[in-house]
């Protein structure tokens, strides 16, 4: 169940959090990984999944490049004949209240989020229409869904990538390609290791399920979206939020 033997997946943001983890879990269901982030950051990831026998390789990208992003694209084509999946998974955040957030506050992280996303949906769009088969799955998040204060720039980003990809879902479809969106709630991190007991406490307080989701849990439900069981489905939201948001 959920075999991905065979499956080449390009994880953008794969050095570490959520991104690692999706990485670490299509991995293990036998992809083959490549590993994308800026300059070396990917390769523990890539050390840490054939350190358990799994297959991968570090790809330096930054994705507010396209020059970089269609560099990436033609050399995994070059080496591996084809893109079965693509995750934008790579994301920044510029938190601010509104009345104090600068222009280069709300430019980054659409850029980096949103703009980004179409970059590489466009580089590997082509090839996958051509074989008639591809996955595309990007990570939103609950903060997209339900919004919050002081992220007006990340929740706009997050909510544009769910009509991005209900648009792109619709305009591909008919040749095979399926594009769906996870939208994490909050998820254990090194990020969020430093918060103090008591904010956590208070997070925990808001999940029905009364803890925090961790990168494993985006994993799999990537992992499903990208099988040949999800083969039906395009168009959605996977929410993985404990609850948080219904």
């Amino acid at each position: 169940m959920f075999d991905l033997s065979q499956r080449v997946v390009i994880v953008t943001g794969a050095s570490r959090g959520i991104g690692r983890g999706i990485a670490e879990v299509l991995a293990s269901r036998g992809a083959h990984i490549v590993a994308a982030a800026r300059g070396d950051h990917a390769a523990g990831t890539v050390e840490a999944i054939k350190g358990v026998g799994g297959k991968a390789e570090a790809a330096s990208l930054d994705v507010t490049d396209s020059g970089s992003v269609e560099a990436l694209v033609e050399g995994v084509i070059e080496r591996h004949g084809r893109i079965d999946i693509l995750v934008n998974n790579a994301g920044i955040a510029r938190d601010q209240l509104m009345l104090r957030m600068k222009r280069e506050e709300w430019d980054d992280v659409i850029a980096t989020n949103l703009t980004a996303v179409f970059t590489c949906v466009h580089a590997v769009l082509k090839p996958m229409i051509k074989r008639r088969a591809g996955r595309i799955i990007s990570i939103s998040s609950v903060v997209g869904q339900m919004g919050n204060p002081g992220q007006a720039n990340y929740a706009a980003s997050k909510a544009g990538l769910i009509g991005f990809s209900k648009a792109l879902a619709r305009e591909v479809a008919s040749r095979n390609v399926t594009v769906n969106v996870v939208a994490p709630g909050l998820v254990a991190t090194d990020m969020t290791k430093g918060v103090a007991e008591k904010a956590q406490a208070e997070w925990n307080s808001l999940i029905p399920l009364q803890r925090l989701g961790t990168p494993q849990d985006i994993g799999c439900a990537v992992c499903f979206l990208a099988s040949d069981e999800a083969a039906y489905i395009t168009g959605q939201v996977i929410a993985v939020n404990g609850g948080m948001y219904m």
